[in-house]
């Protein structure tokens, strides 16, 4: 799963089938496609083509300084031993003040918080916690690719839940009722990996009811919420009253929004009894994430001047994504998008280009311009496309020539 790929539609549609004498835990397992299309990017350009990568999903800035400065400074100071398995009370602490103030002071207690590597392990760790033979876990289409995936690990089913395009692909407490009756579980993403898609207050406090009155577990996973283009953070879960909350468990960490995806710190605030389960189910796996890296993720959520270099990136993060707007507007008029209003993707439907998919679209979209894009295949519906402008403007700009000019032979 972590070699090079072969070839540019291997790397698109690669899928692992468990091999003989493996475990039937596997039997669903597929390899990652935005990992192995940024592996292929990496290949192609170690091999000297033009490559320019808006596949990966990752921050293109330095993690700030005060953040780094301080991961050096523990490693110096000899904090290089077993951490608790639910983390430092340094960093459970400074999330749980961020996490507050994020949502108008509302209290957040640090003994519920559980510090894991990375978000992605966080997300495991509840599934696996909450979830079994039997149950399902409803998840809004499209989605992160690994949602299904950690589902399924869990011996649970996921179920993809299609959006309303007219609604951003966002769903309704509708569609949820329509879909999934029965579900135990439902993971939502605001702002949206893949479409940038952010839900209102509105919008998730009919769905947290629409849980409480269904007794439904409800994981939100707010990784991208600092990185909104509206008024302040993105709208929370958080931001509801505590008798909605009884059942709901928030996924928040510092990749995304503090440039610190290789730190790999993730969060999970959960129920009380929750919380304790995750942590005993961590100490006979990873036991706890990264002591020095866990310093300095305190550092980057209770150092007030870091929110300076995160309000920095967000501004890029805008300007970016006006551009590649206004660019599709003006130059391939028509052509069918989510307004991402968080996160740093852009998800454009590409089928009416020449009838093909998503899947074909990327791979000959590689071979013959040297751009790295995701089908979204990936996230549930092959009729679109993932860029991520999380790249400095003048690759973006070229990659954009590259995939408009792309798309226009392709309407010829």
């Amino acid at each position: 799963m972590r070699g090079c790929v072969a070839s540019p539609r291997q790397a698109i549609l690669s899928r692992m089938s468990p091999q003989p004498g493996l475990s039937p835990n596997l039997q669903h397992l597929e390899t990652s496609a935005t990992i192995a299309i940024s592996q292929e990017a990496k290949r192609r350009k170690a091999a000297g083509e033009d490559v320019i990568d808006l596949g990966a999903g990752e921050p293109d800035f330095a993690t700030p300084s005060i953040p780094a400065d301080a991961g050096v400074r523990a490693i110096r100071e000899g904090k290089t031993h077993y951490p608790a398995n639910e983390g430092i009370l340094e960093l459970r602490a400074a999330a749980a003040k961020h996490l507050s103030l994020l949502s108008g002071g509302r209290p957040v207690n640090a003994d519920n918080i559980v510090v894991s590597n990375g978000s992605k392990q966080s997300l495991f760790n509840v599934c696996f916690a909450l979830f079994g033979p039997g149950d399902v876990v409803a998840i809004p289409a499209p989605a992160w690719v690994s949602y299904p995936q950690i589902v399924h690990l869990s011996r649970a089913r996921p179920v993809l839940v299609p959006g309303e395009p007219e609604w951003s692909l966002k769903v309704s407490v509708r569609d949820l009722d329509r879909v999934v009756p029965g579900a135990r579980g439902l993971i939502l993403c605001s702002p949206c990996n893949p479409t940038g898609a952010v839900y209102t207050h509105a919008e998730i406090k009919a769905i947290a009811q629409w849980a409480r009155d269904r007794k439904v577990w409800v994981i939100a996973d707010e990784i991208y919420r600092r990185i909104h283009y509206g008024t302040g953070p993105a709208p929370s879960f958080l931001d509801l009253p505590d008798e909605m909350l009884e059942r709901v468990v928030v996924i928040y960490g510092v990749s995304k929004a503090y440039a610190m995806t290789g730190w790999r710190i993730g969060l999970a605030l959960a129920p009380g009894a929750l919380a304790k389960a995750m942590a005993a189910l961590q100490s006979h796996t990873t036991t706890g994430a990264n002591h020095p890296a866990q310093v300095a993720a305190a550092a980057a959520l209770g150092d007030d001047r870091v929110e300076q270099d995160v309000s920095r990136m967000v501004a890029e993060f805008r300007k970016r994504r006006d551009v590649v707007v206004g660019r599709f507007r003006q130059e391939l008029p028509g052509v069918e998008f989510v307004e991402p209003l968080g996160a740093f993707y852009f998800f454009f439907r590409v089928n009416s280009f020449g009838g093909i998919g998503g899947a074909e679209f990327c791979t000959r979209l590689i071979t013959t311009t040297g751009v790295a894009l995701v089908p979204g295949a990936a996230f549930g519906d092959d009729r679109y496309v993932r860029l991520s402008y999380a790249a400095s403007l003048d690759n973006l700009q070229k990659a954009l020539d590259r995939i408009i000019g792309f798309a226009k032979k392709l309407s010829d």
